[in-house]
């Protein structure tokens, strides 16, 4: 089909040039549960698929920036996490210039996939589970956004727990008696670790329930404070060790080995930020100009990854050469700073790190999936609430603490991300060209483009199942171990072959703005 940039009208029937009311849910009659045009639903509009949260954002208004982008990875480049994997790269055998090469090797990749995605949200202003909609239907979008609602889910409890450490080592340094009540047990946790988990908890239910844009501020205020904090903490590490460091341990690899773990290690890079390069419109549906998103992500993927692998490597050089020990965590250097005053606020530097990459990472995801479930009923700030209850009551301490459900559960769900990017991206740019009728993907009816066969599109589920299945085994067996670390990339690549064969292009493919049931770009 050829492309048409359609200006929108409302149905036959409906006055023509009739705005949107901004009555109750905007575009929708909420009396209606068919979606019938009414008074004030002159676009037909689902109340099933549409609401102030899921609607498109306008363009006028929209507040990300490149600063606002570059600030979500100056803090979640640099997340505990991160630093734990890319020390790990350390102690397997890597030197200093081959997790350079590494890091910098992954973030050219990463660079250019989290421009494909971001782009989708800049054109269409949806959030994920709206653009999942385009190559999965309107009820087989729920497909990928729980999957990746439920990843999210498990590490906001587990992200919290480990940011709880933390706190808890820094009451014990402001009151040491405090030190007393971390040797009880309930559920798990000790009473001081109960204290320090909920605090924490009820803080990012706070920040969330203002929506996405104190979001935004948060990551805009935490961004610099994190990047300060961890190239001090280097400098200290540097001056300890006496003004040099050791570039590699004595088992450092060479040869064909060398340049295996430097090619798996930025493929395991590009696979930690599976999830977010599959939900990055949720953030750059706010997004002012694809230029800010391109600059954003410039200068916080490739560069600040060049920062962050340059501060990696004087942390773990600088440790070892000290006691020839390898550090698992910046939080391990933490703990022995003599100062209080300084470890106090080093402590509270990593918090104000863990709770930015939780609330980017783990906290938007599982939002927009839920209000994407139950319209109706979830906005924002409910299903934000929904989701943190969900991530205390898991009990993620016990999670974290489970080889069995962090191989296999989140590992097994993490792995179905590489086959779902690779179709939803294969369907966007590849089959139809960018071409998106926004006000379709809100229609729940039989003559809508994305309704398919009763709201899902089978070819799309048809190239998940077999994918997703390579996908796990390339991730679990054993026998597949040499290419484990490319699981992602191969997944991907098997999901966007797979579609691209079993796709129907002589489908409806046209291009229709969403503006005029476009809502205000404040969440």
């Amino acid at each position: 089909m050829s492309s048409t940039d359609e200006t929108l009208s409302p149905p036959a029937g409906s006055a023509a040039g009739t705005p949107v009311a901004v009555t109750n849910t905007p575009g929708v009659d909420p009396g209606s549960a068919t979606g019938t045009v009414r008074e004030n639903n002159p676009f037909d509009l689902s109340p099933g698929l549409y609401n102030q949260d899921l609607a498109p954002t306008k363009r006028e208004g929209r507040t990300w920036r490149a600063y606002s982008i570059f600030t979500l990875w100056a803090n979640d480049v640099h997340s505990l996490g991160n630093y734990a994997f890319a020390i790990g790269l350390f102690a397997l055998g890597l030197g200093g210039w081959q997790i350079l090469l590494a890091l910098g090797l992954g973030g050219a990749f990463l660079f250019v996939l989290l421009n494909l995605s971001g782009f989708m949200g800049e054109k269409t202003g949806v959030p994920f589970p709206v653009m999942s909609r385009i190559a999965f239907g309107i009820r087989g979008a729920q497909i990928p956004a729980l999957i990746r609602g439920a990843v999210a889910i498990a590490w906001f409890g587990i992200q919290t727990y480990l940011a709880s450490v933390v706190f808890r080592i820094m009451i014990v340094a402001v009151i040491p008696g405090a030190a007393a009540l971390d040797q009880s047990d309930y559920l798990g946790l000790s009473a001081l670790g109960w204290i320090s988990f909920v605090l924490l908890w009820a803080l990012q239910l706070v920040i969330v329930s203002y929506g996405m844009e104190m979001i935004r501020k948060y990551e805009a205020f935490a961004g610099p404070v994190i990047l300060v904090t961890m190239a001090a903490l280097a400098v200290w590490m540097f001056v300890e060790a006496g003004g040099s460091i050791a570039w590699s341990t004595p088992d450092s690899k060479t040869g064909l080995d060398m340049w295996l773990a430097i090619l798996g290690g930025a493929a395991l890079w590009v696979s930690i930020y599976g999830t977010f390069v599959l939900n990055f419109c949720d953030f750059t549906r706010g997004a002012h100009s694809k230029g800010s998103i391109v600059r954003g992500n410039f200068y916080g993927i490739p560069i600040n990854m060049l920062l962050f692998g340059a501060i990696v490597v004087v942390l773990a050089g600088a440790q070892f050469k000290i006691n020839g020990t390898v550090i698992e965590s910046p939080a391990d250097i933490v703990q022995t700073v003599p100062n209080t005053l300084f470890l106090v606020l080093a402590c509270l530097a990593l918090l104000v790190l863990t709770i930015a990459v939780n609330l980017m990472a783990n906290f938007v995801a599982p939002i927009y999936a839920l209000s994407n479930l139950f319209p109706k009923v979830l906005d924002f700030r409910r299903a934000g609430l929904v989701s943190g209850v969900l991530g205390l009551l898991i009990l993620p301490w016990n999670l974290y603490n489970s080889p069995v459900v962090i191989t296999y559960f989140l590992g097994g769900l993490g792995a179905l991300l590489g086959p779902l990017f690779g179709i939803i991206m294969a369907d966007y740019w590849l089959i139809r060209r960018a071409r998106v009728n926004v006000p379709d993907l809100y229609r729940d009816r039989p003559e809508s483009e994305y309704f398919f066969k009763r709201g899902f599109n089978p070819r799309a589920v048809a190239a998940l199942v077999p994918t997703a299945v390579i996908a796990m085994l390339l991730a679990f067996v054993p026998a597949f171990a040499v290419v484990s670390a490319f699981s992602w990339f191969i997944g991907a690549g098997l999901g966007a072959v797979v579609y691209l064969l079993v796709a129907d292009r002589r489908a409806p493919m046209t291009d229709v703005s969403g503006e005029p049931i476009a809502v205000a770009s404040t969440h």
